[in-house]
């Protein structure tokens, strides 16, 4: 079972150090299922990630989304499984509503991520709330 994004906090919070932080993250990515092949399309493709990233997004029957996705590279896979904890399972309502870059600034990631992974970690944001309708 994937983690919650509270598991998430929570783990965060109890490592001090950003290389294990860092790590935490790729485990993260590790542990995403793989997606199917078809969905290595460009439609899928989040435009403005220096790393390839694909994000799929299916409403559920109860209205909810179920997301999915990976990365060509290990941490920015893991900042993929963080983005699927933070919005899976969510309504649209609830998506439009989540703070990503509050959530980010408050687990310090932000203060330690590249301008390049910042743009791409705020482009699956993005790209989130845009196909939440």
């Amino acid at each position: 079972m994937a983690q919650t994004i509270d598991d998430i906090r929570n783990d965060l919070d109890f490592l001090d150090d950003w290389d294990d932080r860092y790590r935490y993250l790729i485990d993260l990515g590790r542990a995403l299922p793989p997606l199917p092949q078809e969905a290595y399309s460009d439609t899928n493709k989040v435009p403005g990630c220096a790393s390839q990233v694909w994000l799929l997004m299916e409403r559920t029957p109860e209205g909810a989304y179920a997301i999915a996705g990976d990365s060509d590279a290990l941490i920015v896979k893991g900042l993929v499984a963080l983005v699927i904890a933070l919005f899976s399972g969510k309504s649209a309502a609830d998506i439009a509503a989540t703070d990503a870059q509050g959530f980010f600034t408050e687990i310090g990631l932000k203060a330690h991520l590249s301008s390049q992974r910042a743009n791409g970690l705020a482009s699956m944001v993005a790209r989130i709330k845009a196909n939440a309708v």
